[in-house]
């Protein structure tokens, strides 16, 4: 499918790569020259530079052609003028990146449905989401949700000491006997693998595991963590982040802080977060933090628009003995950094749109989609129709893509964590995960 992209920033050039990488014909619009050189020089795709409110350029970039249009620059009123220029078409799915809550209001004159798009990305508000799960989970650094809550696909660093460290998938197994636990992947020195049952676990490795809701706290507890209740988080702000992540911990009963350090923007946020508590302040200031009492807050979440502000705050939080500390990390090179000062749980805006994004890019079968920070991976629900040829055959009998391995099946109500006697039946979610390079092969088993 050929795809237009509009804006060739952070989450532009992410979602064009992971695109590419599943061999749609992509096709990325900036006026800037020098992103388009970077976006040419790292990813197989097409550059046209010009603005994608300008119907000649979009022309030139092959819309007529294009089955997906996403405009995702970081100015909310541009995405929603390229939707609003381009004539509305059957085959055509105009997608806009609209951060702004005042957009979303009901019945106001500027709801983005008025301009013509068909689905809106909020980076923004679906990274506070994120957050707030991994709050909720603890000492989880990636989470995925599916079927409603029921199946979770969370990522643990494992601490030294671990029930699992130093033992094999193979003996952990016979140990338990869980059938509502499955590691799916492994993380060590920067190569991934999809593990089986000789897979030994070590301290430090980075697991991914999936398992019903009940089973979350088993998994925290084999890998050397302990699940603590959610009362008060501490936030460093101001962003629209800051802002999403608050309401959501305000509908949910948790006590939320923000501190900010422009005065103006601090009564800005009073006014609008009624049931928030909104502090003038630097979180990079250690005395302030030790002041406000960061040291006896369940999380410290950094949410400012600085990467550096964010790290600091972390690193001073860490110092301080907070016990969760998420950072929003929105520079991919800086990602992999967070990680090595020992800032395990790091959010990125651009993987956030990405996930969004994702979805009605596979439209059909696909219900939901996850990629993964510092990982060429994705987790993908699928549903499961009477053209797959996987249905109603036994799982070992069934030659699954190599870097690929189905992590769970949602039949009814019923979640199943998969051995090879099981089997696909018509109306089932299969949950698989998958590295970049088998994502093709295994979406073909899978036909809508």
């Amino acid at each position: 499918m050929r795809i237009v992209i509009v804006g060739a920033g952070e989450v532009g050039y992410h979602v064009a790569e992971r695109l590419s990488k599943e061999q749609h014909d992509v096709v990325v619009v900036d006026v800037d020259r020098k992103r388009l050189d970077y976006v040419e020089t790292h990813i197989d795709v097409a550059v046209v530079e010009g603005s994608g409110v300008n119907p000649v350029v979009l022309e030139e970039a092959g819309l007529a052609s294009a089955g997906l249009l996403l405009a995702v620059t970081s100015i909310d009123e541009v995405n929603l003028v390229v939707c609003m220029a381009v004539p509305a078409r059957p085959d055509l799915v105009k997608v806009a990146r609209v951060s702004n809550p005042d957009f979303y209001r009901e019945g106001d004159a500027l709801h983005p449905s008025r301009f013509g798009v068909d689905v809106l990305i909020n980076p923004e508000r679906e990274l506070a989401v994120e957050t707030f799960r991994l709050l909720q989970s603890t000492a989880a650094t990636d989470l995925a949700v599916f079927a409603g809550g029921a199946v979770q696909l969370i990522g643990l660093t494992v601490l030294e000491g671990a029930p699992v460290d130093g033992r094999t998938l193979g003996e952990l197994s016979v140990a338990r006997q869980n059938r509502s636990l499955l590691a799916v992947a492994v993380e060590r020195d920067g190569e991934t693998i999809i593990p089986d049952g000789s897979t030994e676990i070590h301290a430090h490795d980075h697991v991914y595991v999936v398992a019903t809701e009940e089973e979350i706290p088993t998994a925290l507890e084999l890998s050397g963590h302990a699940r603590t209740e959610l009362r008060r988080v501490l936030i460093a702000g101001p962003s629209r982040e800051a802002f999403y992540l608050a309401r959501l911990l305000d509908q949910h009963g948790v006590h939320g802080t923000i501190l900010v350090s422009d005065p103006e923007q601090a009564r800005e946020f009073a006014e609008r977060l009624e049931h928030t508590l909104i502090l003038q302040g630097d979180a990079t200031d250690v005395e302030l933090m030790e002041f406000e009492g960061a040291a006896e807050t369940d999380a410290f979440v950094a949410l400012t628009e600085e990467d550096e502000a964010n790290i600091i705050s972390s690193l001073v939080a860490r110092d301080l003995g907070v016990r969760q500390i998420i950072t929003l990390v929105n520079r991919t090179d800086y990602l992999p950094l967070a990680r090595r000062i020992g800032l395990e749980t790091a959010v990125s805006p651009r993987i956030s749109a990405a996930n969004a994004i994702l979805r009605y890019v596979r439209r059909g079968s696909v219900n939901r989609v996850a990629v993964f920070k510092d990982s060429d991976a994705e987790v993908i629900s699928f549903q499961v129709s009477e053209e797959s040829p996987l249905v109603d055959r036994p799982l070992q009998d069934i030659d699954f893509p190599e870097h690929a391995i189905l992590a769970a099946i949602v039949h009814g109500d019923d979640v199943i964590i998969p051995r090879g006697d099981d089997r696909l039946q018509v109306g089932d979610e299969a949950i698989v995960f998958a590295l970049a390079d088998a994502v093709s092969d295994v979406t073909l088993l899978f036909p809508s």
